[in-house]
């Protein structure tokens, strides 16, 4: 653990357990709330899903929006990194494509909020080269 030096070392771990807690706590009823998972493996962090998944995480908390964001491994969408799937209840799960921050929070504003849908999801009956052949 680190070493607490300054009263601004102490907010920032305050803020930070404060998230911890407030992902935990939300994880409870996650049934009942729109779930974005970020595919965050080699190829998906290689291609900026670290920067994705914190700003998501800054406009959920920024917003108070009822949205859990987890990391998830790969999806198999590799060319398409990165990929979020959001999983709003009682409709099936959509995965998006090529998720940059600007078009991370369009995701959040239009599709999560509004209920509206956008370019850049990947269909479910895609299949690779290979599943074809």
């Amino acid at each position: 653990m680190n070493k607490i030096k300054s009263l601004d070392d102490l907010r920032k771990m305050k803020q930070s357990l404060k998230s911890d807690i407030s992902i935990r706590e939300k994880s409870d009823k996650a049934e009942e709330m729109v779930r974005v998972r970020v595919a965050m493996a080699t190829c998906g962090i290689a291609a900026g899903a670290r920067e994705v998944m914190n700003t998501l995480l800054r406009k959920v908390e920024q917003d108070s929006l009822p949205v859990v964001v987890t990391q998830g491994g790969c999806m198999g969408y590799c060319y398409a990194e990165p990929t979020i799937e959001v999983a709003v209840p009682g409709k099936d799960p959509v995965v998006f494509s090529h998720v940059d921050s600007a078009r991370a929070l369009e995701i959040v504003d239009k599709y999560i909020v509004k209920g509206e849908l956008i370019d850049g999801i990947i269909p479910v009956n895609y299949q690779t080269i290979q599943e074809k052949l």
